[in-house]
């Protein structure tokens, strides 16, 4: 089954109820038993929901997994993933991610014993140097937050395998249309689905894939006793944002090209990250294994002066201020003090991620009112 079809038709059946082709939205908390033990299959919505099962199930297929296993947010997915780990345990981390996944991994599980070591995943000598026999776990981000930086999955994860750890990619910026980790050798997928799998900026979900019986037993587990789990409203939600995943990916990927090399010519704008430039460090890396560069684009001012930053944050009229990406709107963001802002600016500003840096998440309106949007913003400094 090819991608396109799978968003639309895998994991998800006409309701043997009623017909109807659409998944019904379970709003239930509890399920009848005709006697103790007997039932038809569910028992309590914190342990399974009919509408969630259905999303497992697509979300699996879309990731050519076994199981999918989704939570309240994809922190709470991320939550799950470091509950494997015990005091004394130590993560490797790519040193470019997102600003909660650090502030998880820094203020909350370092106070119980699991220590987190970021680094660089384009030097695999450093990424080798960096594993302990304490490691039990390499975290991967690629594209990653907000730099773009492209880190070779397979390289990586052939690490891991070597060393006996686990692997977990955040496939968040990429979604499922235009990488695959599991079949790049990661044990472990990471979605937030907020962002591209939902794609309407109006639900909070996170999700699990892997294809390891003994991991899925183990988020299973995690998910109904821990219980940070998404109601079947959010189910829905992600659900039906599936089914354009691949027509909004690929329309976003198309506008972000053409927005990166007009930033890229742009007099005061000062370095364009994007991933589909030829001179990009990571380009051939993705061009093996994406389908297309992504639809995000982040660009710092030649002046690298936080107060320009913000003058061109405030004055686009179409792109809107926000956190967050993936939508189908286009949003503008400034990960210094927004998403990243949990992150120390000296530790920042080791990757690249100066006070003027400015990120993208380009949707799916024409191009053409993009690309205007933007030269009349940085036409105000």
């Amino acid at each position: 089954m090819k991608f396109g079809t799978k968003t639309i038709h895998a994991g998800v059946h006409p309701d043997p109820v009623t017909g109807a082709v659409m998944t019904p939205i379970y709003q239930t908390s509890t399920y009848a038993q005709s006697a103790p033990g007997d039932h038809k299959g569910y028992e309590y919505a914190r342990t399974q929901n009919p509408t969630r099962t259905v999303l497992e199930n697509n979300l699996a297929a879309l990731e050519n997994g076994k199981h999918g296993i989704c939570f309240g947010s994809g922190l709470a997915a991320m939550d799950a993933v470091l509950k494997l780990l015990n005091p004394g345990d130590e993560v490797v981390s790519t040193n470019d991610l997102y600003g909660g996944s650090y502030r998880l991994m820094t203020k909350v599980y370092e106070r119980y014993g699991i220590k987190s070591t970021f680094v660089d995943f384009n030097d695999l000598d450093a990424v080798r140097a960096a594993i302990s026999d304490q490691t039990r776990l390499l975290w991967v981000e690629t594209p990653t937050n907000p730099m773009l930086n492209i880190v070779d999955i397979e390289a990586v994860c052939g690490i891991a395998r070597e060393k006996g750890i686990l692997s977990c990619v955040d496939n968040t910026f990429a979604s499922p249309y235009l990488q695959n980790p599991l079949d790049l050798g990661a044990d472990i997928v990471l979605h937030s689905a907020t962002k591209y799998l939902g794609g309407h900026s109006d639900v909070v979900l996170g999700a699990l894939v892997t294809g390891s019986d003994e991991l899925a037993e183990q988020f299973h587990f995690f998910q109904n006793a821990v219980g940070a789990v998404p109601g079947p409203q959010d189910c829905f939600l992600v659900l039906r944002g599936i089914k354009t995943l691949h027509l909004r990916v690929e329309r976003a990927c198309h506008n972000a090209a053409q927005i990166a090399e007009v930033l890229k010519g742009t007099e005061k704008v000062g370095h364009v990250y994007y991933p589909g430039f030829s001179d990009h460090p990571g380009h051939e890396i993705a061009k093996k294994q994406m389908r297309y560069f992504g639809g995000m684009v982040s660009f710092d001012l030649k002046d690298d002066r936080f107060d320009h930053a913000v003058k061109v944050l405030s004055n686009t009229k179409i792109f809107t201020l926000a956190e967050s990406l993936g939508g189908v709107e286009s949003l503008i963001g400034h990960p210094a003090s927004m998403t990243h802002a949990s992150i120390p600016r000296e530790e920042r500003l080791k990757v690249g991620l100066t006070d003027s840096l400015i990120r993208l998440s380009v949707g799916v309106e024409d191009v053409e009112d993009l690309i205007q949007d933007l030269k009349q913003a940085l036409a105000q400094l």
